[in-house]
């Protein structure tokens, strides 16, 4: 009876004893304790108890899968949808970075020391605006050795096409040929070798003296009569010049000199004798002290001014030319690579001028462009080593986005084509300004470089930041669309590839036959092929193929097996 009494009491105390207060950090502290202070021997059968359920729950799993299949198989739905008249927009995605439409970057690229600094990062400046000041001897002296490297390779390329010109090498004057050397095709002649000698006997010069007693009577341009004893005739001649000179002849007269021309009809040459007489106004004869003799007006020697081989050659001794006539023919491969090789060498002189001029301009520099200092590397006194960025202006007011479109969607975007920017949260609007023609392959996949502009007037945008774009590539507000997962590429076994869908119904008679599928559709659906247009993420745009209503398939779900 007491044991009784005592069970009572014990259940009473149970049920009117407080809950057990929720263990403490180091009650949990404790249970680790206790696990660790178990036996080995104890904790290893824990573990293999904790093992073996784990075993038993997943053999139970495998045995429920076996007997529902053995009843059937996982529970499927086929999935359909209807073709519907709705909208569609197709849109094109990504990202890109901005940069200024218009920015200028000075760079030093001579050594200096920065005198003086205009500016600070940030300001805003116009076109003129001075900017720095850097001492540069390097600067100018990289000048003065471009220009006189300029002028000496100018001199060279003109001396090498007045060269050239001697390819048809031809009289500069009319006259007479003599001395001339034999040439044939084939033959090599040198630069400056002598082929002739060319006379102009167009006019022979006379030299005659005259008694100073006769000074003053005989002037330039005055009419002489020329006795030819040669011909036992007389010619008219002109004075050519007049020169008071003082020859003194053996009987103590003092004489000066004239020069006569004579103009040859043909019948003159050099080295006949003739006197020059003239009958001043009170008809005296005024005779030279000596008769003289006939002189060519000029002679010169005839040189090829190139190396080469000679293509023809009319040179013949005595024969009669004209001015500009063409005696030998030249072969000037050898010259004009030389002239070429000149050519090119100039032109690298000059831009290296040009460069060495812009350099220096660049130590005392003024902005070129309206736009903000958004970088200034250098402060007064500080050296400056060779190539040196040291201030960059960007016009920030218009921004241009430096994106690509790939292959799928670079048909749609044209030029013009608004777009939505979004630069973490700050929109903004831009206008698609170019798309190029020529794409870069990255993973067998081509994108074409676009350039979006944007008018950053209250510069809400980053500059030099990505950027992420959006544009609408096409749109329809009513045409008949279907889920892309209803539209399938399939190929046949003659090896043609159609865009298809599986309709449910009756065999239709535009059904595609020998149809290479690589899944399982359900019994009652029949492939038909059909056009797509535009796509966005969800739907398709159907033109053809199917009409408004028809059921096609779209997938087979499996059931979950746990219900959920």
């Amino acid at each position: 009876m007491s044991e009784v009494m005592d069970r009572e009491q014990q259940a009473a105390a149970v049920e009117t004893a407080p809950p057990p207060a929720p263990e403490t950090a180091a009650e949990k502290t404790s249970l680790w304790k206790k696990w660790k202070g178990m036996p080995r021997k104890k904790r290893r059968k824990i573990i293999r108890r904790f093992v073996f359920l784990l075993i038993l729950i997943a053999a139970g799993l495998g045995i429920w899968k076996f007997l529902s299949a053995k009843k059937g198989g996982e529970e499927t739905e086929v999935l359909t949808d209807v073709v519907q008249y709705n909208s569609i927009t197709s849109t094109v995605e990504g990202s890109g970075l901005t940069k200024a439409k218009d920015s200028e970057t000075i760079t030093i690229a001579t050594t200096g020391t920065v005198s003086e600094v205009f500016v600070n990062e940030g300001d805003t400046v116009e076109p003129g605006t001075p900017l720095f000041v850097i001492d540069s001897d390097a600067a100018r002296t990289a000048v003065d050795k471009a220009r006189q490297d300029v002028l000496g390779r100018e001199k060279q390329l003109n001396a090498l096409l007045k060269d050239v010109a001697g390819l048809n090498l031809a009289a500069g004057y009319s006259g007479k040929l003599m001395e001339v050397v034999d040439l044939n095709p084939g033959d090599t002649i040198s630069k400056e070798q002598k082929l002739a000698v060319l006379a102009d006997d167009t006019r022979l010069r006379l030299t005659q003296y005259y008694s100073y007693a006769y000074e003053g009577m005989i002037h330039q341009g005055q009419s002489m009569d020329v006795s030819i004893p040669a011909l036992m005739s007389s010619l008219p001649g002109t004075v050519e010049a007049v020169h008071m000179v003082s020859r003194i002849t053996p009987e103590g007269t003092k004489l000066f000199s004239a020069d006569i021309l004579v103009e040859n009809e043909g019948a003159l040459t050099a080295e006949m004798a003739a006197s020059a007489t003239v009958t001043t106004a009170e008809g005296e004869t005024i005779y030279p002290y000596e008769p003289g003799k006939l002189e060519y007006y000029r002679t010169g020697d005839l040189k090829s001014t190139v190396n080469g081989t000679v293509l023809s050659s009319t040179l013949v001794d005595f024969l009669q030319v004209t001015a500009g006539q063409v005696l030998v023919r030249v072969d000037g491969e050898d010259s004009e690579a030389e002239i070429y090789s000149a050519q090119q060498s100039l032109d690298e002189a000059q831009k290296t001028l040009e460069t060495a001029e812009k350099n220096l301009a660049n130590c005392s520099a003024v902005a070129s462009i309206a736009g903000k200092v958004i970088g200034l590397t250098m402060k007064p006194g500080d050296e400056i080593a060779a190539n040196t960025t040291v201030v960059t202006i960007s016009d920030t007011s218009s921004l241009m986005v430096n994106a690509t479109v790939d292959e799928r969607n670079v048909s749609a975007v044209q030029v013009g084509t608004m777009v939505d920017l979004d630069q973490w949260g700050t929109m903004a609007m831009g206008t698609v300004e170019s798309v190029s023609l020529s794409s870069t392959i990255n993973n067998g996949v081509a994108t074409y470089p676009m350039v979006i502009s944007v008018d950053n007037t209250e510069e809400t945008l980053q500059v030099n930041s990505y950027i992420n774009y959006k544009l609408t590539a096409s749109e329809n507000d009513n045409c008949l669309v279907l889920p892309l997962q209803s539209v399938r590429t399939v190929s046949t076994e003659e090896g043609e590839t159609l865009t298809v869908v599986y309709v449910k119904g009756d065999r239709p008679d535009n059904v595609v036959e020998n149809i290479m599928a690589d899944e399982t559709i359900p019994e009652g659906f029949w492939p038909v092929a059909v056009e797509i247009g535009i796509s966005d993420n969800y739907n398709v745009e159907i033109k053809s193929g199917v009409e408004e209503g028809t059921e096609v398939f779209t997938q087979i779900q499996t059931a979950n097996p746990w219900g959920y």
